[in-house]
């Protein structure tokens, strides 16, 4: 590597050579440092990137980091895990070298996080708390196996925070039909809430979905992809997980409808979004509806719980919701288990037949 001085602007540059993953050499350089030490400093730094030794400063990781991990994770969840390096991590850890960031420091890290307190003397939830760690602990476990890295010192230091299960509001059929017929003056609306209630898909699947995902002949929907908002655009991309990839079948009464919504669409392509509004406008539409029906006001996501808890109820398993969902059994089991009280009193009372039948309980109490 070479430092130079631009004569026009006063400003250092440093122009260095790598060999990369291909094997060829090249060129490249940095410019824009106002002094020489700067230079020399970032130059050190690069050498150590380049030859992938954890004597460079966390910060120098973090940028070796995002070239392995950027490409293979989505936009939104990269976005998720850049803010909290940025603002949780680089803050504390940035100028630090790796190999000598120990599990004391973590500790330390830790407590700062669960010290703070915003304006209102409010403090990061638990939920979020163990968020943050397990990033940390993530760009950790990344050295570890790719760079050489002994130990990873945010696993010896412990998690902090803990998993607070959200609270589920549901509606029921009843209170569902009469929000529907509340937003029944806006079509999009209409549709698109049917859709949500009657399939329980979740909201970005919804706003992705294209004409091309129905075959109201064969009454399914085909989920394959995702929308949200990134920057300001429209975004879409593959589903939330593997299993959210399914094809669902659609009451016939939906298909009827859907068929009648496609017709005021007579201008749309295949490709095109038949929900062409944002997740913003959902919510507002959801606030308005529930005024206007007068019944309680759950989140659009709680759609999804009602659409759960309904098959629930109509004595579905927890294996068959979780195909139509896109969740695991467990899943399904562990979320929902309080809404299986019927299951649980009929396994009791099958129990209770098996220990008092002939041979059991009375028979005992006879012959004593």
């Amino acid at each position: 590597m070479s430092v130079y001085r631009d004569e026009g602007t006063g400003l250092w540059r440093v122009i260095y050579r790598y060999t990369d993953w291909t094997g060829k050499r090249r060129q490249s350089q940095k410019r824009g440092f106002k002094t020489k030490r700067e230079a020399l400093k970032w130059e050190a730094e690069a050498i150590l990137r380049t030859e992938s030794k954890l004597d460079m400063t966390f910060e120098s990781y973090w940028e070796l980091y995002e070239a392995d991990m950027r490409p293979r994770l989505k936009d939104s969840t990269w976005d998720t895990k850049e803010h909290m390096v940025r603002t949780k991590m680089l803050p504390y850890f940035g100028s630090r070298k790796m190999a000598d960031i120990t599990a004391k420091d973590v500790i330390a890290w830790q407590n700062e996080l669960m010290r703070y307190r915003d304006e209102n003397g409010k403090p990061y939830s638990q939920d979020y708390l163990k968020t943050v760690h397990a990033a940390l602990s993530s760009l950790f476990n990344h050295a570890v196996r790719f760079y050489g890295l002994t130990v990873n010192p945010a696993r010896q230091a412990g998690s902090i925070g803990g998993e607070i299960r959200k609270e589920m509001d549901f509606w029921t059929k009843e209170e569902y039909l009469q929000f529907s017929e509340a937003v029944m003056d806006k079509p999009l609306s209409y549709y698109a809430f049917e859709v949500l209630y009657w399939c329980g898909i979740r909201e970005g699947e919804l706003l992705a979905l294209t004409r091309s995902d129905f075959d109201l002949e064969k009454q399914t929907l085909s989920i394959s992809k995702t929308y949200h908002r990134r920057k300001g655009k429209d975004v879409i991309t593959g589903p939330k997980t593997p299993k959210s990839n399914r094809v669902i079948r659609m009451p016939e009464f939906l298909c009827e409808e859907m068929r009648d919504y496609f017709k005021q669409l007579y201008h749309l392509k295949e490709d095109e979004r038949i929900f062409a509004v944002t997740k913003s406008y959902m919510n507002r539409e959801m606030i308005r509806g529930c005024k206007a029906a007068g019944v309680k006001k759950i989140r659009v996501h709680d759609l999804r719980h009602s659409h759960v808890s309904m098959l629930i109820n109509m004595g579905f398993s927890a294996l068959a919701i979780g195909e139509r969902v896109g969740h695991e059994a467990e899943h399904i089991t562990y979320r929902y288990a309080h809404l299986f009280p019927t299951v649980q009193a009929e396994m009791a009372d099958r129990l209770n037949n098996e220990r008092t039948e002939e041979g059991g309980i009375d028979n005992v109490s006879k012959e004593s």
